[in-house]
């Protein structure tokens, strides 16, 4: 082609946009729920949302006036009323919610005393990214925007959204560069400011946990910890062993003790109650509560001559458990050492056998099977799922694998809300509320089904890393944050976006070479404008209708109302679960909004202000909830640096979006496009060896640095010397906690 033919070929595109928008449109115009509306619907799902929000801060305000501690009910424990359980304690009405909530001087105090480090690193996390979104968000509103709006390309109409947006400028405008400079810029800036947050991390360590090493692999019929400790003696004769505990399969007696507690409460709870008002009689059937007449037959009983039966009977089969738990031994054990030296040391050894090396041998290897083991340093004992240490091995693989199984081919087909609208149009359920003609229904209604579907979705994530027995807080925390924030960033920004409605689309799309001309999904059709109003609107129903849902707690509520309606009446509706703060949950809400409105700020610079008011509204709702629904939370600091790494990837989707936009607009082969969409989950979504994922090692603080070096040079001299332990000693980053190892 020569270069006047490229001339001329771009000159025609302007010709064929407009084509492409109608065809793109028309394809779309079947739908009976997404339908157009002047500047994408904004200012009217803004309006609307506003009612919404306002009225759900007038339930929690009306619910808060009543019990002010609205949301405590995790810790209450002396209450049978049901609104004192869902809202707090009668005796508390009287305190003003200022006098206990903290203030703005002492805030951070009250808050790390009350609720632990991970939460004010949390709150530390959210406001670094509040800062970084208000220095784009006015970089973008002052210079991308009017940028934007300077082209002509979708005419002059001041109800066209597309002005806003970078479709507004001719694909040989100068100003284009600009774009690029600023997502550059962009990436910069989320670098320095994760770099400075990472470098306020607190470092965490505690004595007792850095000199503990956690043995797995250890054979089952060793019950000798003189065995042990004669190897690590002769392996290591430096290494002096000062405690060593096997672990056994607690599940069943952790059970057991809970519902000894229970029964004991109850007991204490009913012979109170009887001094007062005499015997009192109780029926003991699950479904009492539910079908609360005496036409159903359930049996009363003396409350408290039933709980204290079954305190004895409980206890009884506690007791008999606990002396059956030496024949249930697990290969698991933890070995305390006189100092850290001793652990690094010994760390670091085995850490060779994954390079085929042997570790030091003692006269016991083949009995001990020392080789097989695998050595690392003891998470915190308030860290460890002591019931889930019975599942490991080839068990725990074998159930981590099915149910991931299961959750992709769940997730395969029913990947985002687009795909349920689209259900409901094949059903004809939505054309009466299409014949209503309502901007209500047609704009608002998609984005909040995207919302609600944003919601649900992660939580099947959530509970497949729950089922699947994780052995740390930390780790189960961790995994629940990848999987929840790589299946946002396909629900809600990639697929949406390239306007496909499951992964099976998208699997399709990739590798079909026929789909494309089989199926209405065109390359064309992909970052039309009021594509972006579709994100603009997600993100205003997340920040308004999102965190005061939030902040009710309305799905929490309905769970331990289901939970109340089956317990048995009386002392077993107090006993509420202590909830804790689901970090990795909520880490990954809080980074795809992040994400959306980081991806669309240059393309779409108008929703970067909501995206922003988002981050404000939950650093609130999150900093209520932390210090008064939730009980505090002590996890391994590795969840807060792998959060730091997955913000970059906003950034990045920023700088790729940009470049799919070029590439469509100039018209290329769709397999460029495809290539450079592959291009994005490798270098954003997976941890491979990329300058960016290369810049992520260099946030780490000054002290962490210095430490490790310590850490080697020390190493490295107990390797030569090892009858000559030094004075310095160095402790693992692993977090402190009162509680023994069992």
């Amino acid at each position: 082609m020569t270069s006047l033919d490229v001339l001329g070929f771009l000159d025609s595109l302007g010709e064929d946009n407009t084509t492409a928008a109608e065809r793109c449109y028309r394809s779309h115009s079947r739908s009976s729920v997404l339908q157009g509306l002047p500047f994408g619907g904004v200012p009217t799902v803004l309006a609307i949302n506003v009612v919404l929000w306002l009225f759900l801060l007038l339930i929690f305000s009306c619910l808060r006036k009543a019990a002010w501690d609205y949301g405590r009910l995790a810790l209450l424990m002396e209450n049978d009323s049901l609104t004192s359980l869902f809202y707090g304690e009668q005796s508390e009405k009287e305190k003003s919610p200022s006098e206990s909530s903290p203030s703005d001087s002492d805030t951070k105090d009250l808050i790390r005393s009350k609720c632990g480090v991970d939460a004010t690193t949390y709150l530390s996390f959210q406001r670094h990214i509040i800062l970084l979104m208000t220095v784009v968000c006015l970089l973008s509103l002052a210079i991308i925007l009017p940028v934007n709006f300077s082209g002509n390309l979708l005419g002059d109409n001041p109800e066209n959204f597309g002005r806003t947006t970078v479709a507004n400028l001719p694909a040989k405008d100068s100003f284009l560069w600009l774009h690029s400079i600023f997502a550059l810029l962009y990436f910069i800036i989320t670098v320095l400011c994760m770099a400075h947050h990472s470098s306020r991390l607190e470092y965490r360590e505690d004595e007792k946990v850095a000199r503990t090493l956690m043995i797995t692999c250890i054979p089952r019929e060793i019950s000798d910890p003189g065995l042990i400790t004669k190897h690590f003696h002769e392996a290591y004769p430096s290494c002096t062993v000062t405690d060593l505990r096997f672990c056994f399969n607690v599940h069943k007696l952790m059970r057991l003790d809970s519902e000894r507690r229970k029964a004991m409460k109850g007991r204490l709870y009913f012979a109170t109650k009887a001094q007062k008002e005499g015997k009192i009689m109780i029926k003991t059937h699950p479904c009492a509560t539910i079908f609360c007449c005496d036409v159903c037959g359930f049996e009363q009983v003396d409350a408290e001559q039933y709980y204290s039966e079954l305190e004895e009977k409980l206890t009884d089969e506690f007791n008999a458990e606990k002396h059956r738990i030496s024949l249930m031994r697990l290969g698991i054990a933890f070995v305390t050492f006189r100092d850290e030296r001793m652990t690094a040391v010994i760390v670091k050894d085995y850490s060779r056998v994954r390079c085929r090396q042997k570790p030091q041998q003692s006269s016991i290897t083949t009995v001990v099977q020392s080789h097989r083991w695998g050595v690392n340093y003891a998470p915190a004992p308030s860290d460890i799922i002591w019931e889930n240490l019975s599942v490991c091995g080839s068990r725990w693989w074998l159930r981590s694998v099915l149910l991931n199984i299961l959750l992709f081919l769940i997730l395969f087909f029913l990947t985002t809300p687009a795909i349920i609208v689209n259900t409901m149009d094949k059903f004809n359920v939505t054309r009466p509320v299409d014949s209503l003609r309502s901007p209500i229904i047609t704009q608002f209604f998609p984005t909040l089904l995207l919302w609600a579907f944003s919601v649900l979705l992660p939580f099947i994530v959530y509970y497949s890393a729950f089922f699947e027995s994780h052995w740390t807080r930390s780790s189960e925390n961790q995994i629940t944050m990848h999987k929840c924030f790589v299946l946002l960033v396909f629900m809600v920004i990639i697929l949406p976006s390239l306007g496909l409605s499951s992964l099976d689309l998208f699997f399709r799309w990739l590798f079909d070479v026929n789909f494309l001309e089989d199926k209405d999904v065109k390359l064309e059709c992909v970052f039309l404008p009021d594509n972006g109003a579709f994100f603009v609107n997600y993100v205003i129903t997340s920040s308004l209708i999102g965190t005061a849902m939030e902040l009710l707690r309305i799905p929490a509520l309905m769970v331990y109302a289901l939970r109340l309606c089956l317990a048995k009446p009386g002392a077993e509706r107090i006993h509420s679960q202590a909830y804790e703060f689901q970090f990795g949950l909520e880490y990954a809400w809080t980074m795809c909004i992040y994400a959306v409105s980081m991806t669309y700020s240059i393309t779409c610079p108008i929703i970067m202000p909501f995206g922003l008011l988002y981050l404000i509204l939950k650093h609130m709702v999150d900093r209520y909830n932390i210090y008064y629904a939730y009980v505090p939370t002590n996890l391994n600091q590795r969840i807060h640096t792998a959060a730091i790494s997955q913000v970059i990837v906003a950034p990045i989707l920023c700088m790729f979006w940009l470049l799919f936009f070029s590439l469509l607009s100039l018209c290329l082969s769709p397999q460029l496009f495809v290539a450079s969409v592959l291009l994005e989950p490798e270098l954003g979504l997976t941890p491979m060896p990329s300058p960016a994922h290369q810049s992520y090692g260099t946030m780490a603080s000054s002290q962490d640095r210095e430490e490790q070096e310590e850490e080697e040079d020390q190493v490295e001299t107990v390797e030569t010397e090892l009858q000559d332990p030094p004075n310095p000693y160095y402790s693992s980053p692993l977090m402190d906690s009162p509680v023994g190892y069992q």
